[in-house]
């Protein structure tokens, strides 16, 4: 089996010398782990993070105690009280975990510069050029997930492997607190027996198809042939034809741009007043504007997303002329595509995006260009004022 534990390195050194030596690191049960690390009488229970069980949010991170009731990420909170009763629902203090987000970063950079984040709870490292001061990758890895444990108090699952798909494919193998080794000469035998699920692209519909003609494993994939797979899933299916061999090229990317600004949120109860449904989406604006600036990028295409109170989730994109950070842009677009989704059925979620996203200033063309800077001029300042005194410090009269 290509699995190591924690106390053996049995790696072929010979191999390895030609291969990137890639780390994927994942925390365990990142937001509710953190909570119970910070609250002791939290310890061994149940704990769901997202809010109230009586509210119409989703999970947001459920503990290993909570996950045997069969609670998850993105499940309502009403159905993940109905699993477990007993479990203790907290609130997301985002604040808090991206604290402790940099943290964890700065145990990564101190061992590689090529840190590439996938989330606040998750990142690749390219370590390939580290091992001449810190000593094999597998041994960089275990000490990462030492100082995470010993400087932290938290526990981390770790792949290591030659590419990011392997390193990923490891890291979840054996969680919570796992560390696994994909051993650059027993590629196939790690990943054959895995169901082909595991593999990146695989979802729900396409496993289904590959059921269907008998494709269970990575095994049965692998032994397809390209034109077939690429007669079948088009592009994707020169990626499964790759990825059953263990192929990944991508290079890990420390200064990767962001592709996506959002924020939504569930009402309390389902709305159709066009009114009120324009406040909700003023106030997403506002803040999808405000963060855009605050990483000094600008969007150009909008994406609206309601859901229906059947469950009917519907979206609506348009791109501009150009790229723009500002609230008010932003939130007239938004009105237009609302009037495009029939908000006369009521909505009980509604969510705003900007992706197509730049940190180049275009050169505004537009005659009202004075007033662009002006506008321009006016979000800085308000954005100043609330950093320095407070998010209700200024604010809109129709946000009052």
């Amino acid at each position: 089996m290509a699995l190591n534990t924690e106390n053996s390195y049995n790696v072929n050194m010979d191999i390895w010398k030609n291969l990137r030596k890639i780390i994927h690191v994942d925390m365990d049960a990142f937001f509710a782990s953190v909570e119970q690390r910070d609250d002791p009488a939290l310890l061994s229970k149940p704990v769901v993070v997202g809010g109230k069980p009586n509210s119409r949010g989703v999970v947001s991170a459920a503990s290993y105690e909570a996950r045997k009731y069969g609670i998850h990420s993105a499940m309502p909170l009403a159905e993940a009280y109905r699993r477990c009763p007993h479990a203790i629902f907290l609130p997301v203090n985002m604040r808090k975990y991206q604290a402790v987000s940099s943290q964890i970063r700065q145990i990564f950079m101190t061992y590689t510069p090529l840190v590439e984040p996938l989330s606040l709870d998750e990142a690749f490292l390219d370590v390939t050029g580290s091992t001449s001061l810190f000593g094999p990758a597998d041994k960089i890895a275990f000490t990462i997930k030492q100082c995470i444990k010993q400087e932290l108090n938290l526990t981390a699952s770790v792949g290591v492997a030659g590419n990011k798909f392997l390193a990923k494919l490891a890291s979840d193998l054996e969680k919570p607190n796992g560390f696994v080794i994909v051993q650059p000469d027993r590629v196939q035998e790690f990943l054959d027996p895995l169901p082909v699920e595991r593999i990146w692209g695989v979802g729900k519909k396409t496993a289904e198809r590959l059921h269907k003609i008998n494709v269970k494993t990575v095994r049965d994939l692998r032994f397809l042939e390209l034109g077939y797979l690429e007669q079948l899933f088009g592009v994707l299916g020169s990626q499964l034809f790759q990825m059953a061999q263990g192929i990944d090229d991508r290079p890990v990317e420390n200064d990767r741009m962001i592709k996506s600004v959002g924020r939504e949120t569930t009402f309390a109860t389902d709305l159709t007043d066009r009114d009120v449904l324009e406040t909700e989406l003023l106030k997403l604006a506002v803040d999808v504007g405000r963060r855009l600036r605050k990483k000094s990028i600008k969007g150009k295409t909008i994406t609206l997303k309601v859901r229906y109170d059947d469950f009917r989730t519907v979206s609506r994109s348009h791109t501009l002329a150009q790229t723009t950070d500002l609230d008010n842009v932003i939130y007239k677009e938004a009105c237009n595509l609302l009037s495009a989704v029939s908000p006369q059925q009521p909505l009980r979620l509604i969510g705003l995006t900007l992706n197509n996203l730049t940190d180049k200033s275009e050169r505004q063309l537009s005659l009202f260009s004075e007033q662009q800077k002006d506008n321009e001029a006016l979000a800085k300042v308000i954005d100043l004022v609330k950093e320095k005194y407070g998010e209700k410090s200024i604010t809109r009269a129709r946000l009052l």
